[in-house]
C-alpha cells in the first residue's frame, strides 16, 4: 500500500491533495454540525468560494445535507469519513511519524491524528476519539482506571463509547479539584467514564495546593483513606499534558512559585509533577493523588496533548515511560520529529 501511495503522489498530486482537502472539509463538519458556511470557511482557514465549490460537491454526492440551522453529515458521509482515516493517516506517513516518536521516547505506543489543532480546534474531538478507542481496547473487567481533569481529558470522556461487555470497572479521580469549571474537573469526569463503562466511581471532594498539614489531618479521615487507597491501586491512568507556566497558573501557584518554576527550568507539567527539559522532576505540587512514584506501578498510562505549543512539554513528560501512550496531532507530531532529527544529528 505504501508503494502504490508514494506512486499516486508523484504522478497525480492533485488528487491526493484534493482528496485530503475534501476529507477535512467533510470532518470538521462532522464535528461541529450543524455548522453554516462562513464559519466553516473560518475553521479551515479557506475562502468561502473554495468552501462552496466543496460544499456543492460533497452535497451531490449525499456526504452532507444542508438546512437552516446549517450543514450536517450523512450516515453515508459517515461512513466514507470512517473508511478514509486509515488512509489519509498512510498518505501523509503518520505511521512512520508514530514509530520515529514511539521509538525515540521509548514508549508503549504513540497515535498521531490527522491535522494541526491549533488551525483547526475541532480536530481536538477526533484526537479524543482516538485516544478513548485505544483506552477502550485495553480496558478489562475489574480495571481501576484514574483520570486527571481538564479540557483534553474530558474530549476523551465525552467520545468513549458505551461499552457493557466488561465488569467490575471502578473509575476515581487521579488528583484533587483544580480550576473552577465542574464540567472538567476529575471528579465529574470520573462518574461519567464509569457511567459509559457500567461501572462505579468514587470521588476525591480535596482540591490541589492545600498545606502539607491540612493534607495529614484528612488523610486521617477513614473515607478519604479509602478513596487514596484506590487511586493508588489504579492500574490505568488517563490524563494531559500541560506547559508549565501555564498549569502553574491554573493550580492557583503564587507569583514567587511561579518564579520558582521558572528557576528550576520546569517546561512541562503531568498529574501534578512538573519537569524540566531532561525529564527531570523538579517540583510537585502537594495532593492525595497520583505521583510521579505510581506511574511505575500501572499497566497503562494514556498521555492526550496537541499543539505545537505543546512540544516542549511532551518531551520532558514522555521520555522513557515504557507503558505510556501518546496520543497526539500532526502538527505537534511534526515538531517532535523535527526535533528528534535535530537531536541525533
Amino acid at each position: 500500500m505504501q508503494e502504490m501511495l508514494k506512486l499516486q503522489k508523484k504522478i497525480i498530486p492533485e488528487l491526493v491533495d484534493l482528496l485530503e482537502k475534501r476529507y477535512n472539509v467533510l470532518r470538521t463538519i462532522y464535528y461541529n454540525e450543524p455548522i453554516g458556511r462562513r464559519t466553516l470557511a473560518g475553521y479551515l482557514n479557506l475562502s468561502e468560494r473554495i468552501v462552496r465549490t466543496e460544499i456543492s460537491f460533497l452535497n451531490d454526492q449525499g456526504l452532507i445535507a444542508i438546512s437552516s440551522p446549517g450543514m450536517s453529515v450523512t450516515d453515508e458521509g459517515r461512513e466514507v469519513l470512517e473508511k478514509l482515516k486509515g488512509y489519509i493517516h498512510e498518505i501523509k506517513g503518520l505511521s512512520e511519524v508514530e514509530e520515529i516518536i514511539k521509538e525515540f521516547l521509548n514508549l508503549k505506543n504513540v497515535i498521531v491524528v490527522s491535522g494541526d489543532v491549533e488551525e483547526d480546534p475541532s480536530i481536538m474531538k477526533e484526537i479524543g476519539k482516538a485516544a478513548a478507542n485505544f483506552a477502550k481496547s485495553h480496558i478489562h473487567s475489574g480495571d481501576i482506571i484514574a483520570v486527571t481533569g481538564g479540557s483534553t481529558v474530558k474530549s476523551v470522556i465525552d467520545n468513549f463509547p458505551k461499552v457493557n461487555s466488561i465488569k467490575d470497572v471502578l473509575v476515581v479521580p487521579a488528583r484533587g479539584g483544580m480550576g473552577k469549571k465542574v464540567e472538567t474537573q476529575a471528579n465529574t469526569l470520573s462518574a461519567k467514564l464509569a457511567e459509559k463503562l457500567n461501572g462505579t466511581y468514587k470521588m476525591l471532594h480535596v482540591p490541589e495546593n492545600l498545606s502539607d498539614e491540612i493534607l495529614e489531618t484528612l488523610v486521617q479521615q477513614k473515607e478519604i483513606q479509602e478513596i487514596i487507597e484506590c487511586i493508588h491501586k489504579a492500574n490505568i491512568l488517563i490524563y494531559g499534558i500541560g506547559r508549565a507556566q501555564q498549569m502553574g497558573m491554573k493550580r492557583g501557584l503564587s507569583q514567587k512559585q511561579l518564579q520558582q518554576l521558572n528557576e528550576l527550568g520546569a517546561v512541562g507539567e503531568a498529574f501534578g509533577c512538573y519537569f524540566d527539559k531532561d525529564s527531570n522532576v523538579v517540583w510537585i505540587t502537594p495532593t492525595l493523588g497520583i505521583n510521579i512514584n505510581d506511574i511505575n506501578n500501572l499497566n497503562l498510562h494514556i498521555a492526550v496533548a496537541a499543539g505545537k505549543n505543546k512540544v516542549e512539554a511532551i518531551l520532558s513528560t514522555k521520555f522513557g515511560n515504557k507503558n505510556g501512550v501518546l496520543v497526539t496531532d500532526e502538527g505537534a507530531a511534526l515538531r517532535l520529529v523535527e526535533h528528534i532529527k535535530q537531536n541525533n544529528s
